[in-house]
């Protein structure tokens, strides 16, 4: 069955972190070196074991995903991450850009931008599913989102980004963005983010409300009244934080008729998960479904919980489902939501149907 994930960081784990994500997971690992990432403030040493590759994703049946630029520019530099000056963080969210353009001309990926260009590639990964033999699987497709809007330079900058393909933005991602406070902050939306979000209106745009502080949320869709979703967010009845949402967020959104993807993050996942800590809570694939029920639970229906893995966003296998060895195992996902009680209907919303719906009504035609 299809999946699509709703929040993959290929291109900046590609060049920010060295990694040939067209190889296999295998080969991925197998690279020598050591990474020092900083992640949420705390400097996170060692090697960070790969979960994503796309020979995974094939495998896996995700065929389609929400592909991320991230290029922040805070105020407060993190190597890799957090640049000195938007020009700066646009250059790097450029270079991703060439990376994605890059692996769509060897045919490995394939930007989808309008309905009809979704309608195809979703009947090429239908037809593939149903050939009796092997064949040569079609690309992955990929819906350009960002992670966070500090490159982009001025909301008048916004309209060239769109032209490349994007389709899907988040104000911020975490601390104090250039247009929103992010997980962490206090700060709500900015002067130059009620522009930024008129602008996105205007061209058609996806508000990914992920990462905004509460503030910021609630400010956001006082001002917004067009398509949203969380590409990647838990919920705070399960595990308290500021950077999970609330009955009340996920109640809203089911409101507005968004989506909500499940994250895959351990520390989001179950209570009292730290990272660097060397006994943690064990945290499986039956909490993410937990997660999905409980957005399914107050919105009475599953139309509107998804996957938002965020493997690799950051963390590795470490600070996974112990139970997921790649993201090829996101199939078994399926398998847990089964015996919960869902129908194949429920699971096929899930796996793929609640994004699709959502990108046909924000798509242009």
């Amino acid at each position: 069955m299809l999946i699509v994930d709703g929040h993959l960081d290929l291109a900046w784990n590609a060049l920010q972190w060295n990694r040939d994500i067209t190889l296999d997971v295998p080969a991925l690992r197998a690279q020598p070196g050591v990474e020092v990432r900083v992640v949420a403030g705390q400097r996170m040493r060692g090697r960070i074991v790969p979960t994503v590759g796309l020979p995974a994703m094939v495998r896996g049946r995700v065929g389609l995903c929400f592909a991320t630029l991230l290029a922040r520019s805070t105020g407060k530099p993190v190597p890799h991450l957090d640049y000195s000056s938007p020009l700066q963080a646009a250059a790097v969210a450029g270079g991703q850009l060439a990376y994605y353009r890059a692996l769509a001309a060897r045919g490995l990926l394939r930007m989808i931008r309008i309905v009809r260009e979704l309608n195809e590639h979703v009947a090429a990964w239908e037809s593939f599913d149903r050939r009796p033999g092997p064949g040569d699987p079609p690309a992955v497709g990929f819906i350009l989102a960002a992670e966070g809007a500090d490159f982009v330079i001025d909301p008048g900058a916004l309209r060239d980004w769109h032209g490349a393909g994007l389709r899907a933005l988040s104000l911020s991602h975490f601390g104090n963005g250039r247009y929103a406070g992010g997980t962490g902050s206090r700060a709500g939306v900015s002067k130059a983010g009620l522009a930024l979000l008129r602008a996105m209106r205007k061209l058609g745009m996806i508000l990914d409300v992920s990462h905004l502080s509460d503030r910021a949320f609630r400010q956001a869709l006082d001002h917004w009244q067009g398509p949203v979703m969380a590409s990647h967010n838990n919920c705070r009845a399960l595990v308290p934080g500021v950077r999970q949402f609330s009955d009340a967020q996920v109640r809203e959104l089911v409101r507005r008729n968004g989506v909500i993807g499940a994250v895959f993050d351990a520390w989001m996942l179950v209570p009292g998960w730290e990272r660097g800590r060397k006994s943690n809570p064990r945290a499986t694939m039956q909490a993410v479904a937990d997660h999905i029920d409980h957005v399914c639970q107050l919105a009475g229906d599953a139309r509107h919980a998804a996957i938002g893995s965020d493997l690799d966003g950051g963390f590795g296998k470490e600070q996974s489902p112990a139970d997921l060895d790649t993201i090829a195992d996101l199939p078994r996902l399926g398998g847990i939501l089964r015996k919960r009680g869902y129908p194949d209907a429920d699971v096929a919303a899930i796996f793929h149907g609640n994004w699709l719906a959502l990108l046909r009504r924000s798509l242009a035609r």
